[in-house]
Parts: structure tokens; sequence; C-alpha cells
């Protein structure tokens, strides 16, 4: 009786295909979604997914947009999410286009307010919701 090759890949190897699911999509997409998109290249369940996303995140490759329960690859290259950095993004409430930047004096004023008040920051996302620069000119 010859065994059954294993369906179970590699941490590393989920990683990968996650994080080119979340790179292709080019819109923050749901665990599920990703699951969808990755059907014919892998049977991922969504517990495998989600341990995936956890890894990304925590390695910055990542973030989880917490208005919108929905992940995105992490566009900033070379920027640090720990300690005084973190991630802001711009989700147009219209089209639903997310961009990332950086707003150092904003996460500045944040991590000050959070020493002065001895409150220990896990983690900073800034999220604006609002309308985007091209729907903008279309509404006008």
């Amino acid at each position: 009786m010859t065994k059954k090759p294993s369906k179970r890949r590699p941490a590393q190897e989920q990683d990968k295909l996650v994080f080119a699911a979340l790179r292709e999509s080019g819109r923050p997409v749901s665990a599920y979604e990703i699951i969808d998109r990755l059907r014919d290249r892998a049977s991922l369940a969504p517990q495998t997914v989600y341990r995936a996303l956890e890894r990304l995140i925590a390695s910055g490759s990542a973030h989880r947009l917490e208005s919108l329960n929905a992940f995105v690859a992490c566009c900033q290259s070379g920027h640090q999410h720990q300690g005084q950095g973190a991630a802001v993004f711009a989700i147009c409430d219209d089209c639903g286009t997310v961009s990332e930047f950086a707003e150092p004096r904003a996460v500045e004023a944040l991590a000050a307010w959070a020493k002065r008040s001895n409150y220990t920051v896990r983690a900073m996302t800034l999220e604006l919701r609002g309308r985007c620069a091209a729907c903008s000119a279309r509404m006008a």
C-alpha cells in the first residue's frame, strides 16, 4: 500500500501563496476571498489562511484594515511598522481603492500621548475614510 503525498504545505510556502493572492488582488480582500483566489493552486483551510495572514502581518508584509475586516499587501517597502512606525491608509468609500502612506508626525503625536498616559501600544493602524482624488474629480 503506497502512502498518499501530504497536502500539507510548509508555512513558508503557505505564506508565499497568501502574499501572492494579496498582491494580485490589488484591493482589500477577506480570508475567504483569498481561499477562492487560490482554489486552482492550493486547497487551504480558513485557519491556515488566517495563520499565514498573522505571520505576514507580524513580518510587516501585510496589513489588516480594521474598518473593512480585510487584508492588503504592504506597498511601502522598507518602512517600519513596530515601535514608532505605523501603517496609514486612505480608503475611498466610492471605488474602494486603498492608498498606504507614511505620516510620521501623526504617529509621533499618538506615541507621545501614549507615553504621557502610560499606555502601552500593541499595534497602530490609522485609517482615513473618504473619497479619493479620482472619484472627487468624477463627482465635480
